[in-house]
């Protein structure tokens, strides 16, 4: 199975699984958004309260996709990713009996770490779906998965909060998770390690994630500078402690031994700028569209929906060219379009018409898409079998902290006064050159293949 994948057609109803536990995993984290202002009124709360039940699965799953992944590793990881389904499918109907915030927090957490349970998992179960040869198109079809849950989220929620009250809005994405399980007998069964499961690592892995980013939101949030700079300096001491103990163990929940392979180290830096590049601008733009050219809130959907619509295409066509050409030249031109992309949304004209701004975001959206499907095909090709979990766990944690640094960025830079302009789309196209010189860099030899050791199932020149 490792060698050839699953066969045919047990095949396609694996990818199926996937795919629908994927969209579940995003649209259950951007939904919640257009619920806020519902849910603050019922629940008789303020605006900037309400806020939270975003905030809190967005943290939950940063600090549990890493852990979660080791975790798979030891009792399957089918397993675990259907236990995740359940946990949030349970947690789903806890909302309706939801009467005050501090409750709804609570199965937003629960809801966060079935999610993160099925996400940390899910690309290594990808490696296994597909033969090594099509791995990069399998992920440029999860990519594509993502890109339009994260489209018609919004929409979603909206539509159900026309019909029902707001707890309707989290079970929307039930469906997803039970179309899951059904589908789910048949993903593949992974070796399972036999070494134990490092608890008190898992637990330091959590906690510096949690105290990094909770104490950055605090700051953002305009909660005490100096209570903020705590929480953010014990997490630091916390991960200080916490990284130098992982170097010692065999299969650590850090994956301290891939990020020591340059190839891997230098893609999941490019991914991490990148993720934060594409959140600075999507978060910014709503704001200098409206308050900047006069755009109303319902036309300003409309003009951001070409950077997804064109990820949908490019992300698989990416994905399949990385299993023949290498993710370093790829990623490269990727990074390449994106910053003229970037650059032409930072010096729009001054009157935009909606043709103006959305050849921009097309543009901008196909360089991302060539750049991000390629990336993750090389992370997990490289990868060995057995730490597959691990590198999935090491992609989706960088993608979740890659946007809650850009969400970040973006709230400092409309603190000074400049979010709503040119700034983001600048600042957001310094970011995608580190990722394009780090995806480059990854095509000299003395990275891509510095011992004949990054390659596990795939030739060294297709990975670079």
């Amino acid at each position: 199975m490792q060698a050839e994948g699953l066969p045919m057609p047990r095949r396609l109803t694996a990818i199926a699984a996937v795919s629908f536990g994927t969209a579940l995993v995003v649209i259950d984290g951007a939904i919640a958004t257009v619920a806020l202002p519902t849910i603050a009124h019922d629940l008789h709360v303020d605006s900037a309260a309400a806020v939270a039940v975003v905030t809190v699965y967005q943290l939950v799953l940063v600090m549990l996709l890493l852990p979660f992944s080791g975790l798979g590793n030891r009792i399957g990881m089918k397993r675990l990713y259907q236990l995740g389904q359940i946990v949030f499918t349970v947690a789903t109907i806890l909302c309706f009996f939801a009467k005050s915030l501090p409750f709804l927090l609570i199965v937003r957490a629960a809801q966060a770490a079935g999610a993160a349970a099925a996400l940390s998992v899910s690309s290594a179960l990808v490696r296994q779906i597909y033969p090594p040869k099509q791995l990069g198109r399998g992920l440029g079809v999860n990519s594509v998965v993502v890109s339009v849950s994260a489209a018609i989220a919004p929409t979603l929620g909206g539509l159900v909060l026309a019909v029902g009250p707001w707890p309707w809005v989290f079970a929307s994405a039930v469906p997803f998770a039970i179309a899951s399980l059904v589908l789910g007998r048949s993903l593949p069964d992974a070796p399972r390690s036999k070494a134990p499961f490092d608890v008190l690592g898992a637990v330091l892995c959590a906690a510096m994630f949690g105290l990094v980013i909770g104490g950055l939101e605090s700051a953002v949030h305009g909660d005490s500078p100096e209570v903020s700079a705590a929480v953010v300096i014990a997490g630091i001491a916390i991960g200080v402690i916490f990284v130098r103990r992982e170097q010692g163990e065999a299969e650590p929940i850090l994956p301290v031994d891939l990020l020591a392979r340059p190839v891997l180290a230098l893609s999941t830096i490019g991914a991490f700028t990148a993720f934060i590049a594409t959140m600075t601008l999507l978060l910014s733009l709503p704001f200098r569209l409206e308050h900047g050219y006069g755009f109303a809130p319902s036309e300003v959907g409309a003009v951001i929906a070409p950077w997804p619509l064109t990820t949908m295409f490019v992300a698989p066509l990416a994905g399949t060219l990385s299993d023949k050409y290498p993710a370093g030249a790829l990623g490269g031109i990727g990074m390449g379009v994106a910053i003229a992309g970037l650059a032409a949304l930072a010096f729009l004209p001054h009157d935009p018409s909606y043709f103006d701004i959305a050849w921009r975001m097309s543009l901008t959206g196909a360089g991302f898409g060539m750049f991000l499907s390629p990336n993750a095909r090389l992370i997990i090709g490289s990868a060995p079998v057995e730490r597959a979990a691990a590198a999935g766990g090491l992609i989706s944690t960088t993608r979740m902290v890659g946007q809650t640094t850009g969400a970040t960025l973006v709230a400092a830079l409309l603190a000074m006064g400049v979010g709503a302009g040119m700034a983001p789309a600048l600042v957001a196209a310094g970011l995608a050159l580190v990722a394009g010189l780090c995806s480059l860099a990854r095509l000299r030899p003395s990275v891509r293949n510095p011992a004949k050791t990054e390659t596990d199932q795939a030739q060294p020149a297709q990975l670079g």
